[in-house]
C-alpha cells in the first residue's frame, strides 16, 4: 500500500473507525461492508503497519475531568527548527497536542489544559524557553471530533462487498 492509494474499502474502514473505535469491531465493519470479519482484520493490519492509523485516542472532556482552562497557544518558531521545537513542546507537562503548519509566522499550533491560570503561564513560559515564541492565546470553550465524511461519500459512488483483500 502506498501513500494516498486506498481503496474504497480502507477508507470505508477509516470512515468507521473514526465514528467510535472502541466500540466498533472487524465484525461491525465487515457486516456494514459486506465483508468477512478476518478481511476487516488484515486490512487493518496493513493500514497499522503502513503508518495510515498512528493510534487509537481517546476524546476526553478536560472540564469535566477536572482541567477547566483547555487552550490554544499559536506559536512561531524558525523554519529549519520547526520540527524539533514541535517535539520538544510535545513533552512540557499540560500539552495535549501539536500541531505544525507549513505556512506563515504562526507555524505550531499547542493546546494544553490547566487548573489554573499559573497551570497556563507555567506552559507558556516552557514553551517560550524551548524557543517556540507566543504569538497568541485563545481559551477553548469545547472541541469535537467527528469522522472524514469523504471516505464514505468515496465508498458510496464504488460498490462495495467484493471480499478482496
Amino acid at each position: 500500500m502506498k501513500d494516498g492509494e486506498l481503496d474504497s474499502v480502507d477508507k470505508a474502514i477509516l470512515y468507521y473507525l473514526q465514528q467510535d473505535a472502541r466500540r466498533t469491531s472487524s465484525s461491525d465493519i465487515g457486516d456494514k461492508l459486506g465483508l468477512s470479519s478476518s478481511t476487516v482484520r488484515t486490512r487493518l493490519s496493513k493500514l497499522e503497519e503502513s503508518g495510515i492509523i498512528r493510534g487509537y485516542h481517546i476524546d476526553i472532556d478536560y472540564d469535566l475531568a477536572g482541567y477547566p482552562l483547555y487552550t490554544k497557544i499559536i506559536c512561531t518558531a524558525p523554519v529549519t527548527e520547526r520540527d524539533s521545537l514541535a517535539n520538544r513542546a510535545r513533552e512540557v507537562h499540560g500539552v495535549t497536542a501539536v500541531r505544525e503548519i507549513m505556512t506563515g509566522k504562526r507555524n505550531v499550533y499547542v493546546n494544553a489544559i490547566g487548573k489554573t491560570h499559573d497551570d497556563l503561564n507555567r506552559i507558556a513560559e516552557e514553551l517560550d524557553s524551548i524557543g517556540l515564541e507566543i504569538v497568541d492565546e485563545q481559551i477553548i470553550r469545547d472541541e469535537y471530533v467527528c469522522p472524514y465524511h469523504g471516505f464514505l461519500d468515496e465508498m458510496e459512488e464504488t460498490e462495495v462487498g467484493t471480499d478482496g483483500e
